[in-house]
């Protein structure tokens, strides 16, 4: 056959055309490599080609060079070394040929001289080579060039920190500062963009340091403290770019002001109180300067150290700069008052006893209160500031020892105001604008969790008008027309629902169950609706269906008749998988609310839950904790669950031999989790079947002939040295369990190497919930050997 319609084939939706084409392009691969590189170099450099050819050229190109495995690559990268230097010199010579003429990107020619560079390039001196390279390629005339050398060197640094310190005084701290001075914005960007690639890594080698000296090693690598040396150079020029602001900003558009903004907060995380003497000057200068660019630059400046210097250095300058800052609220531009309500948030979440004080507080207060009604990026960033100090005020209150909430705070006074305000706020017909009507509603919810003894009743009453809200929304939406208006009745009802919890969570037992059937019956119209078919909008009222059955507990047995058609839709709803999550995490508050009442719904559930692990479709997220909420099942209706116990035990084996690529992190997370599943569904399985009675029910002998299995697990578990912290968590509470279920026939499998350093592991954990259980599971271990 033709290559280039074997190529072609490889992209054919004829399922037997692409098997063809494939088997005849590793054939080609396997009986002469040489000569079949060539020949796809030969297709990917022809312009006259099909687009589709030689991009699947290229594609083969690249795969013959390099693998997602690391042996398979050094394999090929060795093979590709073996063959003969004049046909890899053609070969290199046609893939270079081929940059700037495909029209495809990500370019395959450009894949291909990476994939080359990779298998040819591994030392030193041709890394001095690509350095001087990219150096001299940033100082080319034509800015696209320029811009994309700029972009390699951050690139660079962000992969090859390590390796920097032969380039950067010699040539990067000049090259980049100068781009940094540039006019042309798109080259002063990635200027910025280097020091803040630059100060990433150095805050993961502080990391890194700090936790090696944790545990008395050296680190592996070590930071150079480029940062730290050039601040006297960064600081004038990010302060002078941060003065370049436009006032109409379209806030998509991402400029050098705005990247050196966050420059400079990365700077202050990094290089600490070495940060404030740079900063201090300009803004004393500039934060009344007749020119709102200066005054709002000055503002910037100061909000963006807040985070990295001491507390005990920064709160006296916050204290002092308190007055102005309120003043600033209230500032002619719009620009300053932004950026002046983004930097009094910073302040009530990073410093908040600066301004919980008798002195600040009224007067910050009322600014808040006008920024509201201010334009809608104003109010959006004044609402951030409102959760922060909600927050702060709370943790700041007294709490009795006999009490779990404090009977008042600093914002008692002013609370019902502040609810009216960000009530009306939600309102507002500019409140699709800059996300205002999401963040009103958010420090809504901040405002109402963080409420004390003394605000009750307020909450009470916000309860009633968000639930009138829903029944009004729903109206609406029955009469909408446009698809528009019914995603705006979408967003806004799941917005609703989420403060509805947070409300609900507030309030005490005999106050909820004096609403809760109004409430039901507000989720269950919701359900019914054409929004209750919208995935965000199910996986709200799912939550907060959720939330009244943890405040009513078992009353909500009531509501389940009616409540489990939209159970079953939850989860089923496989596709959008956020609602299947919703409505598990459901199944397991149901369970521990209602215990054996659960029982007459536990077939369909169970059934539903066993379709899930078996559909290859469904989001491997949902997998984990299908597997732990068998766990909370097995609680509920105790040793009713042996009718399960065979089919649950097989697919618990099965999913605990699962192996995942170690290369991708992701992967490695979604092992740890689906472990955890396993061990917590065992976990509830083996207390469920023993009970909480002595003795201990007969029925736990049914899990003997999986206790080897469990423990081959753990030790597996133990021996993976990517296992995580909440892995020993829940392995320790099994063995606990196990111990106290099967006594001292356990001692001979837990006294096992793997597992004893694996508790031990759990006991030096940092993580209370870890070394409770690793110590308790230890305990039950020695009461066994002493009973001997």
């Amino acid at each position: 056959m033709d290559l280039v319609a074997i190529l072609e084939a490889t992209v054919s939706p004829d399922k037997t055309a692409l098997e063809n084409a494939l088997k005849a392009l590793e054939g080609a691969a396997q009986s002469n490599l040489a000569e079949f590189l060539m020949a796809l170099s030969t297709v990917l450099a022809d312009a006259g080609k099909s687009q589709v050819a030689r991009m699947a050229a290229g594609l083969q190109v690249k795969n013959a060079l390099t693998s997602k495995d690391p042996l398979i690559k050094v394999q090929h990268q060795q093979r590709w070394l073996t063959l003969d230097g004049e046909l890899r010199k053609n070969i290199k010579g046609l893939v270079l040929q081929t940059l700037g003429t495909e029209i495809q990107r990500p370019s395959s020619a450009a894949q291909c001289v990476a994939c080359i560079a990779c298998a040819e390039l591994p030392n030193q001196g041709e890394r001095h080579f690509i350095m001087q390279v990219v150096c001299e390629a940033t100082q080319c005339p034509d800015t696209q060039v320029r811009v994309a050398a700029l972009q390699c060197l951050v690139k660079i640094m962000s992969l090859y920190y390590q390796y920097m310190e032969t380039y950067m005084g010699p040539a990067l701290f000049a090259i980049t500062v100068e781009a940094m001075k540039s006019d042309q914005d798109e080259v002063a960007l990635q200027g910025v963009e280097f020091w803040s690639t630059v100060c990433d890594e150095e805050m993961d080698l502080a990391i890194e340091a700090s936790e090696a000296a944790e545990q008395g090693r050296p680190p592996e690598h070590c930071s150079r403290f480029y940062a730290k040396g050039a601040l006297q150079y960064l600081i004038p020029l990010l302060l002078q770019t941060l003065t370049k602001q436009e006032e109409h900003d379209d806030d998509d558009e991402w400029n050098p002001c705005k990247a050196a903004g966050v420059c400079l907060m990365l700077l202050s995380t990094c290089c600490e109180d070495d940060i404030v003497h740079h900063i201090l000057p300009f803004v004393k200068d500039n934060i009344k300067h007749a020119d709102w660019h200066y005054r709002e630059a000055s503002v910037m400046a100061f909000g963006s150290i807040l985070e990295g210097p001491e507390p005990n250095i920064l709160k006296p300058l916050v204290v002092q700069a308190m007055p102005v800052l309120i003043e600033l609220l209230k500032d002619e531009s719009v620009v300053v008052r932004d950026t002046t309500a983004w930097t009094v948030g910073r302040i009530c979440e990073l410093l908040p006893e600066a301004v919980i004080d008798d002195a600040y507080l009224n007067p910050l207060l009322e600014a808040l209160a006008e920024g509201l009604a201010a334009e809608p990026r104003v109010a959006s960033n004044v609402c951030w500031a409102i959760s922060s100090l909600a927050e702060a005020a709370y943790e700041a209150a007294t709490i009795p020892e006999d009490a779990d909430e404090p009977p008042t705070y600093c914002l008692s006074a002013a609370f019902d105001n502040i609810v009216q305000n960000l009530l009306a706020t939600t309102d507002r017909i500019d409140a699709h604008q800059c996300n205002l009507r999401s963040a009103a509603y958010e420090a809504l919810m901040e405002l109402v969790k963080n409420s004390p003894k003394d605000c009750y009743t307020i909450v009470q009453k916000t309860t009633i008008i968000i639930m009138e809200r829903i029944q009004s929304v729903l109206q609406m939406e029955l009469v909408s027309q446009s698809s528009s208006e019914k995603n705006q009745y979408h967003d806004l009802q799941s917005l609703l629902c989420a403060t509805l919890q947070s409300v609900i969570r507030k309030m005490e037992l005999q106050d909820a169950l004096q609403i809760s059937d109004t409430v039901m019956t507000v989720l269950l119209q919701m359900f019914n609706s054409s929004s209750g078919r919208a995935g965000g909008v199910q996986e709200d009222a799912l939550m907060a269906v959720g939330t009244l059955v943890e405040v009513i507990g078992t009353e909500f047995i009531k509501y389940m008749e009616a409540f489990k058609p939209y159970l079953a839709l939850g989860l089923k709803n496989f596709v959008e998988y956020q609602v299947c999550l919703a409505a598990i995490g459901l199944v397991g508050d149901l369970s521990r609310a209602l215990g054996t009442s659960l029982l007459p719904y536990c077939d369909d559930i169970m059934t539903l839950l066993l379709e899930n692990l078996g559909n290859d479709t469904v989001n491997r997220t949902v997998k984990p904790q299908i597997l732990s909420v068998f766990g909370d099942i097995a609680l509920a209706i105790g040793n009713v669950f042996k009718k399960y116990l065979d089919i649950v035990m097989n697919t618990l084996q099965q999913a605990s031999q699962a192996e995942v690529d170690k290369s991708d992190y992701d992967l490695i997370d979604y092992l740890n989790e689906l472990r955890e599943g396993c061990l917590e569904a065992y976990t509830g399985i083996v207390q469920g079947l023993k009970g909480d009675s002595d003795p201990i029910n007969p029925d736990v002998q049914l899990i003997q002939p999986h206790v080897m299995h469990m423990i081959s697990f753990i030790e597996h578990i133990a021996q993976d040295e990517d296992h995580s912290d909440s892995n020993t968590s829940a392995a320790a509470g099994l063995i606990g369990d196990l111990c106290t279920a099967f006594g001292a026939s356990m001692l001979p499998l837990v006294e096992k190497a793997s597992i004893q350093e694996l508790l031990q592991e759990g006991r030096r954990s940092k993580t209370n919930k870890t070394k409770t259980l690793a110590t308790w599971a230890t305990k039950e271990i020695r009461k066994l050997k002493t009973a001997q």
